[in-house]
């Protein structure tokens, strides 16, 4: 996750949002949860995609798993278990939907009346 987690702060910086800004870090988590669901649920790789326009940044994430993201109730004692509670959360909109014999699931979050400089969407496969 350490490489997605680079690639994204890459990815942030060159369209203008800078480190120290809140954003930055929750977009950062959220994509830490979104690619560790996809990787530890499926047992196979899968694809960042981050999209900049707008009024903010689009976050999406494709595995090969055709099964829906769902919530669980986590315990307090277990460590597990509470990333999409934290997403729902965070993301100002978030979904998913099939795609081809896997899904894609995506959150969006709002940058303040500030829009990112545009960029083209960009991949990472992990």
């Amino acid at each position: 996750m350490g490489r997605a987690r680079r690639w994204a702060r890459s990815r942030l910086a060159g369209c203008g949002i800078g480190a120290d800004e809140p954003l930055t870090d929750t977009l950062i988590l959220l994509i830490s949860e979104l690619v560790t669901n996809a990787v530890v649920h499926t047992g196979c790789p899968a694809v960042l995609r981050m999209l900049f326009g707008g009024p903010g940044v689009r976050v999406e994430v494709m595995d090969v798993s055709d099964c829906p993201p769902s919530r669980r109730r986590a315990e307090d004692s277990e460590t597990s278990g509470r990333g999409l509670e934290l997403v729902d959360g965070l993301a100002d909109r978030w979904g998913w939907q099939r795609e081809g014999a896997g899904k894609r699931i995506w959150c969006e979050i709002d940058r303040d009346g500030k829009a990112p400089e545009p960029a083209p969407p960009s991949h990472m496969y992990l």
